[in-house]
């Protein structure tokens, strides 16, 4: 899938789970998960350290005394070094996360929408040459409750999360911290309040912005809010970032107000080709689960017929994450941007 052009749960971990970043960093790499709240790094959210290996037992071990007997035997205790301790703490973290990204999909596999049409892919110069020199990536996650994560079990599983575990399996030696920025109940003009503070103070190489979903849900005029969603797009790219929007879900509340969820949806789009932004679509990938691949709404949203579930953030992450990768990979390869706007596409 290619990038086109154009309610909060219990937050962080337990103490012991903090992790060091400069020791981390000699080890297995570092990815951070911030609240929006909150600037300090959160609890690491990658995933893919090594495995550890145990040493088989001697075929013939030799006779023991009853000295040397394990009831007769003086109890000792290797104190481990500190460096070590972390790092066995940060192993054990993202394994967690790595058995909770497949195990999502155990029963409901995350399938690549079919039938919709492939074209180019959107280049993220500014995340790919950062990549590229090994220098800090920072990604802000923008949006309201669906960013945030309401409907998600665990915090590990909201899709922001759930990107940066994505991430850091792709890229194991590179510094990416995804920053959950979403506030529920917001649309664009509150959002626009804080985009200065919540987005661009932070000095993101890439801000993914999901908006207009609950402007549609209030009956606001789509034509409103694309004008300040199009004034944020342009200040965010000023700052040097690269934008990608994530328009409506496909879900009951949402389909309820069809015509202007529609209107949103195109205009959400427009924006992205004025600007040379990317889009993530994905009221049609939601809507391709359920018409194409006939999986049940309520597998990837939740009772309340809008926000979705941990199965419907992880499938959305992954696809995220897969436009993304294969995005910079095009920027390694040196193809450039096109001017033209270009449509969402599975692989």
């Amino acid at each position: 899938m290619a990038l086109s052009i154009s309610p909060p749960r219990a937050q962080g971990a337990e103490a012991a789970d903090a992790i060091a970043v400069s020791e981390l960093r000699q080890t297995i790499g570092h990815v951070m998960v911030a609240q929006a709240g909150n600037p300090a790094p959160g609890p690491i959210a990658a995933v893919n350290p090594a495995a550890k290996t145990s040493q088989p037992a001697p075929a013939n071990p030799p006779a023991m005394t009853d000295a040397q007997s394990p009831a007769n035997a003086p109890v000792m205790t290797a104190t481990p070094s500190p460096s070590r301790s972390i790092t066995e703490r940060a192993i054990d973290k993202v394994k967690q996360v790595a058995k909770s990204a497949t195990d999502i999909f155990n029963r409901v596999p995350c399938l690549p929408p079919k039938g919709v049409a492939k074209k180019n892919f959107i280049s993220l110069p500014h995340v790919a040459n950062k990549l590229a020199s090994g220098l800090p990536v920072v990604i802000v996650a923008f949006g309201s409750s669906s960013t945030q994560g309401y409907g998600a079990s665990t915090p590990d599983y909201t899709y922001p999360n759930r990107l940066a575990a994505q991430l850091r399996r792709q890229y194991p030696m590179a510094d990416i911290s995804v920053i959950n920025a979403g506030v529920g109940g917001e649309d664009a003009p509150e959002m626009m309040k804080r985009l200065e503070t919540s987005v661009i103070d932070r000095h993101p190489d890439l801000v993914i912005w999901q908006v207009g979903t609950n402007a549609v849900l209030r009956d606001l005029d789509p034509t409103e809010t694309a004008k300040l969603v199009e004034d944020g797009v342009g200040k965010i790219q000023a700052a040097a970032s690269d934008v990608v929007l994530v328009d409506l879900q496909y879900s009951p509340r949402v389909n309820e107000r069809s015509e202007n969820a529609s209107r949103m949806n195109k205009l959400l789009g427009r924006i992205a080709e004025l600007h040379h932004a990317g889009i993530f679509p994905r009221f049609e990938v939601m809507r391709d689960w359920h018409e194409r691949q006939a999986i049940p709404i309520n597998e990837f949203v939740i009772s309340d017929g809008l926000h979705m579930s941990d199965w419907g953030y992880a499938c959305f992450a992954q696809l995220l994450g897969d436009d993304i990768i294969r995005s910079v990979g095009q920027v390694k390869l040196g193809i450039n941007q096109p001017s033209e706007v270009l449509t969402y596409r599975p692989m």
